[in-house]
Order: structure tokens, then C-alpha cells, then sequence
């Protein structure tokens, strides 16, 4: 039975689901038919919602349990979701990918452990520049399939407006499977036939690592023997879902009123978050999330200042709710000791109900001499040992991961108990963004965490 928080609601001064549109809107694409895109907005509004209030309020008790230390956040997923890998097998892999690394932590920190995929939504990605050149041709850059193609040609590059509707399409096809997932039992997810685990042997911790992975098989057919039918339930195997709010015609499209609720929800997703890019204090995005009852997350990067931090802290949470304020840190191994200190301390000093996160993948991302993005797997764990440190030397706690992952068996990411090399990664790098974690390097990060000396127990 989970111990529920008041839930804190006031009218939020001065907001309507419209008011962003008054305030700069970073980051969005520009639809070359103004009526096209009109009317793919006023169908998107009837189209149903894709996630329900219930579920959202539940989410934000789960992560008001992790402020108080009572529980882990392990989101992770796709860097950018692709129309074309919406099926029954690409989202059974992310699934059970999240599942086995969430009981692997569960096993360790002794803890529950909440899986928040990056799942059913995550289309929008924010680039760095609006044009791509190739040769001698300039197009538009690529957005994510919401908004357009990643081919490099006039027709897949310009911003089409029926990719809004595409996109809930496939977002309501992911979560209705999803569902009948949890339905019809992820149990069998984590019976020892679905454990990829030879790699660990190439490792120096190999038996500590093997042990690990025995007693998480022993105790889940142990519990689910004593949950029968209803083990998914009795054990919490839920997965909530969450992606950047980034396009907001979209967001405002699934932003509605619920019957015996107060306040309005985004209902496209359980966990919307602002990117780094979108943070602006008086910019539409944070406008735009100001004034929804959903948990919120937000990217903090090393070059926010305490007072800027405090003051998106005051904006977007007001009333110090318990569970609305998630703060996802994202510095780069090389910086987080220096500049996570100084939020740390002023966020305690403030009194702020905030739940940390260490993203230990977009500060640590580099480009190769070949033009390859990549991610070293060493400097991702580097990251994540120097939180959890950090973190515990001033008086914190660090609450969860969020992680650029898939189940997928993919050659993105350097290193790991493989050793991927440079040459390694055109075998199969299929992420049309940045690079991600394949099922192995998940499943080896999850084994390191757990082991970790500062990892809370």
C-alpha cells in the first residue's frame, strides 16, 4: 500500500493552458502551411489522451517516497524515439532492459526502484543549429520524426504538421502494448532464459557481478511464487513514462481538464521535463509547465548558477510541493565536483523539496575525428561514482539515473566489458540522434551502481 502525500493544489496566478504563447518558444519548427498546421492542431485536441490523472498523482507520490530516501528513480531510454521502431520487439527490449537493471539496483540498494521510461513520446529532440549542410546542399536539421525525417532531402526535411498526429498514433500503439504487457505478466522478462550475462565473465568482478545477477533470478521467482497471478502488482513491476516537453503545440494539445480533478494535466505523458536548452526562467516552456499538475523534471547543467536555480525552483514549484520537483544534473565528469557543490548547498539551505538525479550521459558526449558522436562508458560510470560522492559529502542524496539506453544489441557507446573501439561502432549504430547504452553496458552500469561504496542502502 503506498503512503500517500497531500497533494497540494492552488490556482497557479496567471496561467491558462495559452499563456506560453505570449513568452519566446525555444527550439520549435516552422511549418511552412499556417493552415495545415492549424488544423492538425484542432484535430489533435480531440484526439483522446494517452495517459490518465490517477497515474500521474500516483507517479508523484512514488517520487516524493524517493525525496525522503525511501525509494530509487532508474529512467532511462531512447535519445530520440523513431516511428519505424514502434513495435511489439523494440518496446519488449526497452521493457525488460529497464526491468532486469531495476531489480539488479533493487537487489543491492534495498530499496524499491521506479522505472520511468523514456518511452511513448520521447520524438522531439532540440538541435544546436536550425540547417544541416552536406556537400554543397543546406536543409533544414532534423527535429525527430514529430516534427520531420532525418533523410537528407527537401521533402523528409520540411516540418510537417500530420507528424503530430503520427505521433500520438505510435505513442497510444506503445503504451496499449505496453499495457497488455504488464497484463498478461513481465515476469517471464526475468526468468534466466532472458539474461544475457557471458560478457560479465570478460570482467575482473565476475563472480560478485554473477552472484548478483543469481540472487536477483532466486529472489524474483521466490516473490512471484508468493504472488502468484498478481506478481507484476505485488512487486510494483510498473513502468511509468516520461519525455522532454519540448514541442509544445504538442503539449498543449493533450493539456486538458479531468473530471473529479483539480488543475489541468498534460496527459500525453506521466513525467513531462525541460531540456537544458529550454529552461529559461521567463521562457514558454517553463510558462508552459508552470501551470500542470504533473511531476516535472528539469536538465541543470554546469553552467547554472545557484540563484538562477533557486529562482526556476520558486517559479515552477511555489508551493514546495512534495514530489513535483525533480532536478536531473547533467555536468560532464570533468565538471561535477567542481560546479554540483555550490546547487547542492543552495537548494539544502532553501528548504526545497527536490529530488536529484545524476544524467550522466549528455555531458559526456564527444565527437570523433571520423565525425561519430560518441560516449565512453568509463567517463559515464566516472560520473555517476562522483555524484553519488558528492552527493553523500554534502549532506544529499542522490535519488535515481537518467540514462540514454536501449535493449537493443547496438554499437554507440565506447568501452564497457566488450571494449568497444572506435572501428566497432559502424557495426551497428542505429540512434539518429546521440549515442546510446546497448543491453550489456545497461546491464553492466546497473551491476557497478549496485556496487558502488556510496550508493545509498
Amino acid at each position: 500500500m503506498l503512503t500517500t502525500h497531500k497533494h497540494i493544489h492552488a490556482t497557479v496566478t496567471g496561467w491558462t493552458p495559452e499563456t506560453w504563447r505570449s513568452c519566446t518558444a525555444l527550439h520549435q519548427p516552422t511549418y511552412p502551411c499556417p493552415t495545415e498546421h492549424r488544423q492538425a492542431l484542432q484535430t489533435l485536441a480531440r484526439r483522446p489522451a494517452l495517459v490518465c490523472a490517477d497515474k500521474i498523482l500516483q507517479l508523484k507520490v512514488l517520487i516524493a517516497q524517493a525525496q525522503d530516501g525511501e525509494r530509487f528513480i532508474l529512467q532511462g531510454g531512447d535519445c530520440a524515439e523513431s516511428f519505424d521502431q514502434c513495435s511489439s520487439k523494440a518496446v519488449t527490449q526497452q521493457i525488460k532492459v529497464l526491468q532486469q537493471m531495476a531489480q539488479i539496483l533493487m537487489q543491492r540498494l534495498h530499496m524499491p526502484v521506479v522505472c520511468l521510461g523514456r518511452l511513448a513520446g520521447q520524438y522531439a529532440k532540440p538541435r544546436s543549429s536550425g540547417s544541416e549542410t552536406q556537400g554543397q546542399k543546406t536543409l533544414p536539421v532534423y527535429r525527430g520524426d514529430i516534427v520531420n525525417g532525418s533523410a537528407f532531402t527537401h521533402e523528409e526535411r520540411r516540418a510537417d504538421p500530420q507528424r503530430l498526429l503520427q505521433a500520438h498514433a505510435h505513442c497510444a500503439s506503445t503504451l496499449g502494448f505496453v499495457r497488455a504487457l504488464y497484463e498478461t505478466g513481465v515476469d517471464d522478462l526475468l526468468k534466466p532464459a532472458h539474461w544475457a550475462t557471458e560478457w560479465i565473465n570478460a570482467l575482473p568482478e565476475r563472480e560478485d557481478f554473477h552472484r548478483t545477477v543469481q540472487d536477483v533470478q532466486h529472489s524474483s521467482h521466490f516473490m512471484a511464487s508468493l504472488a502468484g497471478s498478481d506478481a507484476d502488482k505485488f512487486l510494483h513491476r510498473e513502468t511509468f513514462f516520461s519525455h522532454e516537453a519540448l514541442l509544445l503545440d504538442y503539449e498543449h494539445g493533450l493539456t486538458r481538464q479531468v473530471p473529479g480533478f483539480d488543475g489541468w494535466f498534460n496527459l500525453s505523458t506521466h513525467f513531462p521535463w525541460i531540456g537544458k536548452r529550454t529552461a529559461e526562467l521567463d521562457g514558454a516552456h517553463v510558462e508552459y509547465c508552470r501551470g500542470i499538475r504533473n511531476p516535472l523534471g528539469v536538465k541543470v547543467g554546469a553552467e547554472v548558477t545557484p540563484e538562477a536555480l533557486l529562482a526556476l525552483i520558486n517559479r515552477l514549484n511555489p508551493h514546495n510541493e512534495p514530489g513535483r520537483l525533480t532536478l536531473i544534473h547533467r555536468m560532464g565528469a570533468e565538471h561535477l565536483r567542481e560546479k554540483l557543490p555550490a546547487l547542492l548547498n543552495a537548494v539544502h539551505r532553501s528548504g526545497a523539496k527536490v529530488l536529484w538525479l545524476c544524467d550522466p550521459m549528455h555531458g559526456n558526449t564527444e565527437t570523433l575525428a571520423c565525425g561519430t558522436k560518441t560516449r565512453r562508458f568509463e567517463q559515464i560510470m566516472t560520473e555517476i561514482e562522483e555524484a553519488f560522492s558528492v552527493h553523500r559529502e554534502h549532506g544529499t542524496r542522490l535519488g535515481g539515473l537518467h540514462l540514454e539506453l536501449t535493449g537493443d544489441d547496438v554499437t554507440e557507446c565506447l568501452g564497457g566489458a566488450r571494449n568497444l573501439q572506435p572501428d566497432d561502432l559502424s557495426r551497428r549504430y542505429l540512434s539518429k540522434v546521440d549515442p546510446r547504452l546497448n543491453y550489456e553496458q545497461s546491464l553492466e552500469l546497473a551491476l557497478r551502481v549496485a556496487h558502488l561504496e556510496h550508493a545509498p542502502r
